[in-house]
């Protein structure tokens, strides 16, 4: 049984696949009649991969799905070959540019992507922060850039296909001539590697966007000409009122379901007066903020919630360590008018531990950012236990940044607000 591919072809996550075959000499046959919307759904589909996300890969031994673990896959068909470099330095290299690639660039542009796209809603703010990360992955790319034509070692490895993939997306719809001019290692790097002839042949010509992708916006209504005057018609040979047709015309919206939190009794706590508290303060926090948190906390309307990562001894890089939490609260933005957040790093060496305080509207987790956000399941969560005083102690640790934490320096502290 061939490899077959079930996805769209012009899908950069499909290119990693593709472009490492042709690296390994291996043969992925597309899925010709695939569907989006419709094949994903199938039950032939959904037993691959369960989410129904593409790309999947169907192999003779079952199915294997996540672009980064496909395109692996794939390299190791042909063992020997040198997408993998040639020590195991070079190998965790490899690995590491991989997870920056996907931590900090592609997650970064997909957050600032999706609602110009129109399948998210757009927050100047929240794009203002894509940006800037987005800006602050590429400026430490060319730093390294500036001295190394490829990642790792003299030649092309896995980490360059997939970082080169990742970024395509980005000069197609994101970043304009002016943009990457800052950046001109990153500019030399990515040319460089689209018109490398295994990668020319599935990407084929990359044009760099002239502007970023405009919002979507609704449509004007088209000027119509100006009805004729109606001629007189007798009343029995009055036709039949037919239904007007507007073809070009947008169904209205229709009103958009209220989130089950919105329906809770009101509370005594105003999140929003929390979260200026906590940013305004600056000196005596203890005093001013930790004391103003508990004199607003309602129990009955908002619960704390303690998480702790359940793979921290993979937390072996720390900028992989932040940047994974970092992506953790972009996906948590659709809890941001419900929820206030701290997450810490922790501890000077590797592993590095990831914990995190949580303030959620509600008694428990509200089940749609269990449902929405897959970070969650990656971490244990337990309810803050108020009658007990240390438990109330770590709160006020975690809020404030209190350092050392747990008997540990704090390598770095986020705000989720």
């Amino acid at each position: 049984m061939a490899l077959i591919m079930h996805a769209g072809a012009n899908n950069k996550n499909v290119y990693k696949s593709l472009i490492v075959a042709e690296y390994v000499g291996v043969e992925i046959k597309m899925d010709e009649n695939f569907q989006m919307g419709v094949s994903n759904k199938t039950p032939e589909f959904l037993k691959m991969n369960p989410i129904g996300k593409v790309p999947v890969l169907e192999t003779p031994e079952g199915g294997i799905f996540e672009s980064n673990a496909i395109a692996r896959y794939v390299a190791r068909l042909k063992p020997g070959n040198s997408l993998f470099g040639s020590s195991p330095i070079e190998y965790g290299q490899i690995e590491q540019w991989i997870d920056f690639a996907t931590l900090e660039l592609d997650a970064s542009m997909r957050g600032w992507a999706i609602p110009r796209f129109g399948y998210a809603t757009y927050i100047k703010p929240v794009e203002e922060s894509y940006i800037a990360a987005t800006k602050r992955g590429l400026g430490a790319l060319n730093t390294y850039l500036a001295s190394h034509t490829f990642l790792v070692g003299e030649g092309v490895t896995l980490a360059d296909i997939i970082l080169t993939c990742n970024l395509v997306m980005g000069f197609k719809f994101l970043l304009t001539k002016s943009f990457t001019a800052e950046f001109p290692h990153v500019e030399r790097y990515f040319w460089t590697m689209v018109n490398q002839p295994k990668f020319s042949k599935i990407i084929g010509e990359v044009v760099q966007t002239e502007a970023v992708i405009p919002l979507p916006s609704a449509k004007k209504p088209e000027d119509k000409p100006k009805p004729e005057p109606k001629k007189e018609v007798k009343k029995e040979e009055a036709p039949k009122p037919k239904p007007e047709v507007a073809p070009e015309e947008e169904e209205a919206p229709k009103p958009k379901a209220k989130n089950p939190l919105d329906l809770l009794p009101p509370s005594p706590m105003v999140l929003d007066d929390w979260k200026r508290l906590y940013s305004n303060t600056k000196t005596n926090f203890r005093e001013v903020a930790i004391k103003g948190f508990w004199d607003m906390y309602d129990p009955e309307g908002y619960s704390l919630w303690f998480c702790n990562y359940k793979y921290n001894d993979e937390n072996t890089v720390s900028f992989v360590t932040m940047n994974k939490v970092g992506g953790f609260l972009q996906r948590m933005d659709l809890a941001r008018k419900y929820a206030f957040g701290k997450m810490l790093i922790i501890g000077n060496e590797p592993p590095f531990k990831v914990k995190g305080l949580w303030l959620f509207r509600g008694t428990e987790i509200p089940k749609f950012v269990m449902d929405e956000c897959y970070d969650m399941e990656l971490y244990e969560w337990t309810k803050v236990d108020l009658s007990d005083e240390a438990q109330k102690e770590r709160v006020n640790q975690m809020i404030e940044d209190f350092e050392p934490f747990e008997g540990e320096a704090l390598l770095d502290a986020k705000c989720f607000k």
